[in-house]
Order: structure tokens, then sequence, then C-alpha cells
């Protein structure tokens, strides 16, 4: 555990050195570390929008990605509590701080955690999607260490911790997703914006 804690901290350190010697990245990465979240947010809508009439299985999976968002950070919570790690710019002095700094937990991060739900649910849907989430992910795990909000292994097992729990929550719960899918679809109000217009069955991922 001791070479894990060094090797962290030696990325931690090199990636804030290169903070640095990047000042034109400061304004982009803090407001994208800050800010991003709205883009995952958008890409769950335009999931929802690809597939409203299509496939009711599709359907579900876009009803459970900002399902798996919340469920994942509700999870994130109590592990925080519970490893209680203090934030890099409380442990180590004279780093460059770029983030507000704050009180809570840093370990997992809660930015990392909805980023790595959103991408896994959204390669449920969408191949295009899906890998568009998870470069954006990966450059917003960048961005919180980047602006010394995390280390390197905060963001890397938020990104695990929510792409577990969208893909797991999925593998078990898909059935009964997709019968409520189903069974919503029939009502009047639902069907009038969700009715499918693909064949059952049929692939709508991209």
């Amino acid at each position: 555990m001791n070479a894990l804690s060094q090797l962290n901290d030696q990325i931690f350190l090199a990636i804030n050195g290169f903070a640095r010697h990047t000042p034109w990245l400061h304004a982009p990465l803090q407001a994208y570390a800050k800010y991003g979240v709205a883009l995952f947010g958008l890409l769950l809508i335009i999931a929802l929008l690809k597939v409203r009439r299509g496939p009711t299985r599709l359907l579900a999976a876009a009803g459970w990605a900002p399902a798996a968002v919340l469920l994942a950070l509700a999870i994130n919570q109590p592990l925080g509590h519970l490893f209680a790690e203090q934030r890099p710019y409380a442990t180590h002095h004279g780093i460059l701080v770029l983030a507000q700094r704050t009180s809570d937990f840093s370990f997992p991060s809660d930015h990392a955690t909805m980023a790595g739900a959103t991408a896994m649910g959204l390669l449920l849907i969408s191949r295009r999607l899906g890998w568009t989430a998870v470069v954006a992910a990966a450059l917003m795990a960048f961005a919180r260490v980047y602006i010394a909000a995390h280390y390197p292994w905060d963001v890397l097992a938020g990104l695990v911790l929510g792409a577990v729990v969208a893909f797991g929550g999925w593998l078990l719960l898909h059935a009964p997703l997709t019968a409520l899918s189903a069974w919503l679809r029939s009502k009047p109000g639902v069907n009038a914006v969700f009715a499918p217009t693909a064949e059952p069955g049929e692939a709508a991922a991209a």
C-alpha cells in the first residue's frame, strides 16, 4: 500500500507540475472541472431522445442511465466518510491549487463517479454517445487532478465505482426495467411521445 501511495503522490505531483507550466489551460480546465457535469446531463438527454421511439430495451437503458448516476453518487457518499481522505491541498504544501477549497473528503471523487456511471450507462445505449462520454469522463478525471481537487486514485476509484454500479445494476435489473418501460409505453400520454417505431428486438445502438 505504501508503494501505491507513493506512486499516487508521484503522479499527482507530476500533473501539478504540468499545471504550473500550462497557465493557458487553467481557465478551461477549471471551468470543465466545475461545470462539465452539464455535458454529461446533456448526453443523457440526447440518449433518451435518440431511443424514445426505438426498442423498449434501449428505452429502459436510457431511463436506467440517470438513475445509475444517482445511485452511484448515493453509494459514494458513505464511502467518502469511511475512507476520510483529505484533499491534496490539505496535505501537500506549496502545490498549485486551482480548485475551490472544500472540507469534503477526497476519495472517491464524486465528479468521477458521476462521469463513470454516465459513460457506462450510455455505452449500454449507443456506442457513439458512450465513447463520447468515455472521453469526457477521462477529461473530467484529469481536470479534477489538474486543479488539485483530487489525487489520481480518487478519480480512478470514482470512474470504476460509477461504471460498476451502472453495468452491474443493468445486469440485475434490465428485465424488470424493460417490462416497466413496455408497460409505461402502453399508457396513452406516454405512448404519444415514446411509441416505438422500430421492430421489436431491432438494434438501434449506433
